[in-house]
C-alpha cells in the first residue's frame, strides 16, 4: 500500500512537471514570437507616413534633404551593401584560415589560447571598436594603406578617390573585425564535427594535408560555411555606432571607395533623436523597414542552408 502511495505521487509529481514544463517553454516561444510581430508591426507603423508619401519611389531616391522634406534610401542601401560586401570578402578567408588553423594545425595549449582570443573578440563594444577606428585605423588607414592601394590600383575606380580617414572603405573594415569572430567559430565547430576517420583515411591513402583539407574537410562543410557566411553578413548590415563613428556621414552613391558614406542603421542611429519632421522620423522608420526586411531574408536564408545541410548529413532520413 505504502509503495502505490509513492509510486502515485511520483506519477502525480511527473505529471505536474511535464506540464509546467510546456507552460514554460510554450511561454517562451510565443514570447519571442511576439516580440517579433510587435516589432515589425511597430517598425511599419512608424514608416506609415513616409510610405505613403514617397511609396516604393523612397527606396531609390538618392535625395536626404530635411529642409525640402525630401528622402530616399539609395545612398544608404548602397553604403549597407558596399560595406558589407568588403568586410565578407575580408573577413570570410580570414575566419576559414583561422578555424582551420585552430581545429588541425595549433598545438592543444596554443589552440586554447587563441580559441579564447578570437571569441572574445566579439565581446568587445561596437562603440569601443569604432573609437578605435578613429584614432587608429583611420589614420593608419589614409596614411598607408589607401595610398598604397591608390598607387597600385588607382586606374580602377573604386580605388581611385583621395586617401582618407573616414568612408567607406574604413568602415567596412571595422565591419570585418566584427564579423571574424562569429564566422569563425561556426566554421570552427563545423570542422571539429567531420568525422576524424575520414581524414584519416585521406591521408593513409597518400594524400596531403592541403589535399585531405580540400577534398574531405571543405568539402563537407561547404552549407556550414556559407550559412555562418551568411550569419556574418546579417551582423554586419545591422551594425550602427561603429560604422557611424568612421563613415563620415556622407548621403550619395560615388564609385571610389575611399569616399564618405552612410549605411540604412548609421543613419538611423544618428539622425533619429534629432529628427526635426514628422517626415524625417517616418523615413528612418522607413529605413528601419527596409532593413528589418533584408535582415529576415539573410537569415531566412541561413536557416535554410542549414537545413539542407542537416538533411545531406542525416541522409535525407
Amino acid at each position: 500500500m505504502t509503495e502505490q502511495l509513492a509510486g502515485g505521487r511520483r506519477r502525480a509529481r511527473g505529471w505536474l512537471g511535464d506540464r509546467v514544463l510546456l507552460v514554460v517553454t510554450l511561454g517562451a516561444s510565443l514570447v519571442a514570437v511576439g516580440a517579433m510581430i510587435l516589432i515589425a508591426w511597430r517598425v511599419i507603423r512608424g514608416a506609415h507616413l513616409a510610405w505613403s508619401t514617397f511609396g516604393l519611389s523612397f527606396v531609390w531616391g538618392t535625395v536626404w534633404d530635411t529642409n525640402k522634406s525630401i528622402f530616399g534610401a539609395a545612398p544608404g542601401l548602397f553604403g549597407t551593401a558596399v560595406t558589407s560586401a568588403i568586410a565578407l570578402i575580408i573577413a570570410a578567408p580570414l575566419s576559414l584560415a583561422i578555424a582551420l588553423f585552430l581545429t588541425e594545425l595549433a598545438p592543444r595549449g596554443v589552440r586554447t589560447i587563441i580559441g579564447t582570443l578570437v571569441e572574445m573578440l566579439a565581446a568587445i563594444p561596437s562603440v569601443v571598436l569604432g573609437l578605435w577606428g578613429i584614432l587608429i585605423m583611420g589614420p593608419f588607414v589614409a596614411d598607408h594603406l589607401e595610398p598604397w592601394l591608390h598607387r597600385w590600383f588607382g586606374w580602377i575606380p573604386i580605388f581611385s578617390g583621395e586617401p582618407s580617414s573616414s568612408g567607406i572603405f574604413v568602415a567596412g573594415l571595422i565591419l570585418a573585425i566584427m564579423v571574424v569572430p562569429i564566422v569563425a567559430s561556426v566554421c570552427r565547430e563545423l570542422f571539429s564535427s567531420v568525422p576524424r576517420e575520414l581524414e584519416e583515411g585521406a591521408l593513409a591513402l597518400g594524400a596531403t594535408r592541403w589535399e585531405m583539407v580540400r577534398g574531405v574537410i571543405l568539402s563537407s562543410s561547404k552549407p556550414g560555411i556559407a550559412a555562418a557566411v551568411i550569419l556574418g553578413l546579417g551582423r554586419a548590415l545591422g551594425e550602427a555606432i561603429a560604422v557611424l563613428q568612421v563613415s563620415g556621414a556622407g548621403w550619395f552613391i560615388r564609385s571610389d571607395l575611399f569616399n564618405t558614406g552612410d549605411t540604412l542603421a548609421s543613419r538611423i542611429a544618428g539622425q533619429y533623436q534629432g529628427a526635426g519632421s514628422k517626415l524625417q522620423t517616418a523615413s528612418l522608420f522607413y529605413l528601419a523597414a527596409i532593413l528589418l526586411v533584408i535582415g529576415l531574408v539573410t537569415n531566412a536564408l541561413a536557416q535554410l542552408i542549414v537545413r539542407r545541410f542537416e538533411f545531406q548529413r542525416t541522409g535525407g532520413s
